[in-house]
């Protein structure tokens, strides 16, 4: 019975906090499976980057500078990862999936990434 209350609880705070950051447009630190997570807000008609967190900025950034479409592992080499461990660039493909999710940039079927045009 405890527990229920508390995963309750925990759930109400994160929907307060959902509200407040659909209000101002500011990501929201929430919790997923005890680990703080930031929300990453969806692209609207006037998309405000400035609501993403900075990694993501960068990341949009390096995609836009491109000629074309990129590979996450020269979006990784840009931001000084170690590409050639493979596990290292899995955190950044899971970043670079969500943006194009959020439909922030354009993932092909080769994997690659663009920048999504305004």
């Amino acid at each position: 019975m405890l527990i229920a209350e508390r995963v309750l609880n925990r759930l109400a705070e994160q929907g307060r906090a959902a509200a407040e950051a659909a209000a101002t447009g500011v990501p929201t630190p929430a919790r997923v499976a005890g680990r703080a997570v930031l929300l990453i807000p969806h692209r609207s008609e006037n998309p405000d980057e400035a609501a993403l967190p900075a990694d993501y900025r960068r990341i949009l950034a390096i995609v836009r500078a491109a000629d074309g479409p990129v590979q996450v592992r020269v979006v990784g080499e840009e931001l000084g990862l170690q590409v050639a461990v493979r596990g290292k660039l899995e955190p950044l493909r899971a970043r670079m999936t969500k943006l194009a999710d959020r439909g922030r940039l354009r993932k092909r079927g080769d994997g690659r990434f663009t920048a999504r045009s305004s």
